[in-house]
């Protein structure tokens, strides 16, 4: 069995990891051993992510994201898999890496590259399927910006406004004074520990009253979503950037509470039919039927692509537009302070690279990515279920992508 190494320890390689090699939930019923299940809290373990990213929906409360009655939208195809496949790029350590054995070195379940507007590669590994959705992780966070920047444009929004103009129940929480703006780009100060790593982390507290963990006997804590952001102080100060998946969420409920619409009717209304995705969406729910809108969408690879490409297209799909050209060009131009450490900046719950091929991305524990890179005329949707959850496939990832834009851009 083949093996690769992460932070001092040995997991099976991408290969060695395969769903199907393993016969995770197989048999009827599968053997207690190959099960996966949202009660013992192992369909979040390694290797079984590699299974449970692709069946979410199986294990715990979802909503559906309807497609709605028209015919999926068509992508036209030509096949450059041979040439991909074969592309060879240094990873941030030097070492040259073939495109493919990097798909499996990062423990990709499926990606799709699109160049003006044609599928050039398409793949699938594990349990993934073409009609099947994936876990999309904190990539739901750039639809909900998206959605919430459209909403800026329309002026059912103002970004000028005070979280607790829109939603009183925040009053005396750390968004009492955060505008509205702060909220999406990432901006506020919060007392909250986002590390996927040690469980004593606050984001594991947050997942547990959200109902994506299995709460302990005896727990009392907060027993939903918005529960437990009522329960958030201010750190510091407003202004200065600071990932935190909180402000997702509270941007989702500002929406919700301004439209009178649900996040999933909006995801549909104004994303999923107008693209004519193929397959319908779903989104993870809490138990006051709150949906995970920093973290919980489900879709399928091409259904991703599309997003993404409409993205590229600034907001134009098919002849029609789907969102503002202005709401585009202000993501690509990055967020306010300009850059971070990594030259990247954060604007409307996307990554702007400010590179060469002008990419921007969506960004997903465990490997999930919406490259939109407009300067190469390429989108690379990407899914995978690395045994690390944040970024320990980065720097693979990372040049791969520039080196396959560079490519199609030559």
């Amino acid at each position: 069995m083949g093996t690769l190494e992460f932070n001092g320890q040995h997991y099976p390689d991408g290969r060695a990891s395969d769903p199907g090699e393993l016969g995770w939930m197989r048999g009827a019923p599968p053997p207690e051993d190959k099960r996966i299940a949202f009660e013992s809290g192992n369909y979040r373990d390694f290797p079984q992510i590699r299974w449970s990213f692709s069946h979410m929906r199986e294990l715990m409360p979802t909503l559906n994201v309807w497609r709605g009655r028209g015919a999926p939208s068509q992508f036209e195809r030509s096949d450059m898999s041979a040439e991909i496949d074969a592309l060879t790029f240094a990873d941030m350590g030097g070492r040259i890496r073939r495109f493919e054995d990097a798909l499996f070195d990062t423990y990709a379940d499926g990606v799709v590259v699109l160049h003006r507007g044609r599928i050039v590669y398409e793949r699938y590994f594990g349990a993934l399927q073409p009609h099947l959705p994936h876990e999309c992780q904190s990539c739901t966070k750039s639809y909900t910006g998206t959605l919430a920047a459209v909403l800026l444009h329309e002026g059912v929004l103002d970004e000028s406004r005070l979280i607790s103009h829109y939603l009183p129940e925040l009053r005396g929480t750390a968004w009492e004074d955060a505008t509205l703006r702060q909220v999406m780009d990432m901006q506020t100060g919060l007392a909250f520990r986002e590390d996927y790593v040690d469980e004593s982390s606050d984001i594991w507290a947050y997942r547990r009253a959200f109902g994506r963990l299995p709460r302990p006997s005896g727990y009392d804590g907060p027993r939903n979503s918005c529960d437990y952001l009522r329960t958030v102080r201010k750190q510091g100060m407003h202004g200065e950037f600071a990932y935190q998946s909180l402000n997702t969420q509270v941007l989702a409920w500002v929406m919700m509470r301004a439209t009178g619409r649900s996040f999933v009717q909006l995801l549909q209304e104004r994303l999923w039919a107008p693209l004519g995705c193929e397959e319908d969406g779903y989104v993870e729910v809490d138990p006051a039927g709150m949906p995970t809108a920093e973290g919980g969408l489900s879709a399928t690879l091409r259904d991703f692509a599309r997003f993404g490409e409409m993205m590229r297209c600034q907001g134009e799909w098919h002849g029609k537009q789907i969102v503002p050209e202005s709401v585009v060009r202000d993501v690509q131009q990055g967020g306010r302070p300009a850059k971070l450490e990594s030259g990247y900046s954060y604007r409307s719950q996307w990554w702007v690279s400010h590179n060469e091929l002008s990419s921007f991305e969506a960004r997903g524990i465990h490997g999930q990515r919406l490259y939109v890179a407009p300067k190469a005329e390429m989108v690379v949707a990407l899914f995978a279920s690395h045994p690390i959850a944040d970024g320990a496939g980065d720097s693979i990832t990372m040049p791969q992508l520039l080196a396959l834009g560079r490519v199609l851009s030559a």
